[in-house]
């Protein structure tokens, strides 16, 4: 029985986990004014009839913190990708010089830091949100385990564990979120 209680820990954790780490993915994916590749993350070009990544058919650089560079591995690539960045409509336009792709990053108006930050803030009410989920499933499972002839003490100990665990993953969003919006309003 104290197996299937650890197990129940396990997976309450790790889905936990999984909620913080797709939260840093997409904070990665607001961009703060700066120049990163993780901007041009989620973008696909047509490569011979495949639907692939941006970053698997070209080279993402960052020379200074306000221009990204792509050059791609094959130059009839060059025109797709620019195509694909725009289509992305990531509010980007990049400028082909027959070499590579420059993208220059605009300085971020009030407003649009604004409307970043609630976008954060959604974000991280989503990651919450899959952590809340997490604990319920998890003190569901401890639930079943107490019918099933666990003590309710031990069930009431694990579940205390899983409100632990509920609370530390809680803080690591809050963290993020409190990192990114001070990003944000940096000017």
């Amino acid at each position: 029985m104290e197996e299937e209680v650890q197990l129940c820990l396990e997976i309450a954790k790790e889905n936990m986990e999984n909620a913080i780490s797709h939260l840093e993915k997409e904070l990665g994916k607001i961009r703060a004014g700066k120049a990163s590749p993780s901007i041009l993350d989620g973008i696909f070009v047509d490569y011979y009839g495949v639907n692939t990544p941006l970053n698997q058919v070209a080279n993402i650089n960052t020379p200074d913190q306000k221009t990204i560079v792509v050059q791609t591995w094959e130059k009839n690539m060059l025109a797709l990708a620019e195509k694909a960045i725009l289509v992305a409509n990531i509010g980007l336009t990049p400028v082909n010089n027959g070499e590579v792709l420059h993208i220059n990053i605009p300085a971020l108006t009030e407003e649009r830091r604004n409307q970043l930050v609630k976008q954060v803030k959604t974000e991280g009410e989503n990651a919450k949100i899959s952590i809340r989920n997490a604990r319920k499933s998890a003190n569901d499972d401890l639930r079943k385990l107490e019918n099933e002839g666990l003590s309710e003490d031990r069930e009431k100990s694990a579940e205390n564990e899983v409100q632990e665990t509920t609370n530390d993953y809680s803080k690591k969003a809050d963290l993020l979120l409190e990192a990114k919006e001070k990003d944000l309003m940096t000017i």
